[in-house]
C-alpha cells in the first residue's frame, strides 16, 4: 500500500496539545445568496429553500455525529445550526461571534453589477491579504478569529466532534489553515450552502476527512449567480 497513511496514522495516534473533530457547514440559502447581493453581518433569515436544503442535510449530519455545535451567532448560521441540532437531536449549542461573517461595510446590500465598479472593491478583489473591507477587516484578520474560535472550542472539547456552523469566506480561510494552503488562494476552495468539511486534529497536525460535501452534489458544479447584465 501507499505510504502516506502510515505517516498520517503516526500523527493521529501521537503528538500534544488539541485533539478532536473539526466539522464544517455553511449555512442554508437565503434569497440575498440567489441574488448575490452580499449580505455581511445583516440579520438576513433562512428562507423556505434555505430551511429545505438544511434539513436535507439532517440524515448525513446524524452519521457525523456531532456532540457539540458552535454557531456564528448571524441568524441564517444561528437558524441552520437549530435545524442541524433538533434533527439530530439532543446536540448542546454555543454561539460564538468570531464565527460571524467578514464586515464588508458598505458593500452589503450591493451586487456584482455594482461592486465591478467600485475602486476599493477591485483592490480588495486583487489584493485581500492586505487590503481590508470598508467594515476594516483584511482576510488574513478574518482567518486569524476564525482559527482562533475552532482552536479554542477543539481546546477545550478534547476528542469530541465539533460542528462550526459559519459563511462562507471564514469557512474557506479556515480551511486553508489547516490544509497548510497559501491564503492567497482561498478563493479556490469551492463552499456550498449547507455543505460540510472536515478534518481531524491533533496537536499541529490536521487530516482533510471530507470537503464540501451535500445531498445534491450537482449544485457545486453550477456558477453561485449571474449578475443581471448576464442573463
Amino acid at each position: 500500500m501507499a505510504l502516506g497513511p502510515f505517516y498520517v496514522a503516526e500523527k493521529l495516534r501521537g503528538g500534544n496539545g488539541m485533539r478532536g473533530v473539526a466539522l464544517f457547514m455553511r449555512h442554508g440559502e437565503t434569497a440575498w445568496n440567489r441574488e448575490g447581493r452580499v449580505m455581511g453581518r445583516n440579520p438576513i433569515e433562512l428562507d423556505a429553500e434555505g430551511r429545505a436544503q438544511v434539513t436535507a442535510s439532517i440524515p448525513f449530519a446524524r452519521l457525523l455525529k456531532p456532540e457539540l455545535i458552535v454557531t456564528s451567532p448571524l441568524a441564517r448560521a444561528r437558524q441552520s445550526a437549530e435545524i442541524i441540532a433538533a434533527g439530530v437531536g439532543s446536540v448542546p449549542m454555543a454561539e460564538d461571534p468570531q464565527l460571524s461573517e467578514v464586515l464588508y461595510g458598505r458593500w452589503e446590500g450591493m451586487v456584482y453589477d455594482d461592486l465591478i465598479h467600485d475602486a476599493d472593491y477591485l483592490n480588495y478583489r486583487d489584493h485581500p491579504l492586505d487590503t481590508p473591507t470598508p467594515g476594516g477587516e483584511t482576510i488574513a484578520q478574518v482567518q486569524s478569529r476564525g482559527v482562533e474560535a475552532v482552536r479554542r472550542a477543539v481546546g477545550d472539547n478534547n476528542d469530541k466532534r465539533i460542528l462550526f456552523v459559519s459563511h462562507g469566506d471564514i469557512i474557506r480561510t479556515i480551511l486553508c489553515y489547516f490544509m497548510r494552503l497559501e491564503l492567497a488562494h482561498f478563493r479556490r476552495i469551492r463552499v456550498d450552502n449547507a455543505a460540510f468539511s472536515g478534518f481531524q486534529l491533533v496537536g499541529d497536525f490536521a487530516e482533510m476527512k471530507f470537503l464540501n460535501l451535500m445531498p445534491d452534489p450537482d449544485r457545486a458544479l453550477v456558477v453561485p449567480f449571474l449578475s443581471k447584465k448576464s442573463e
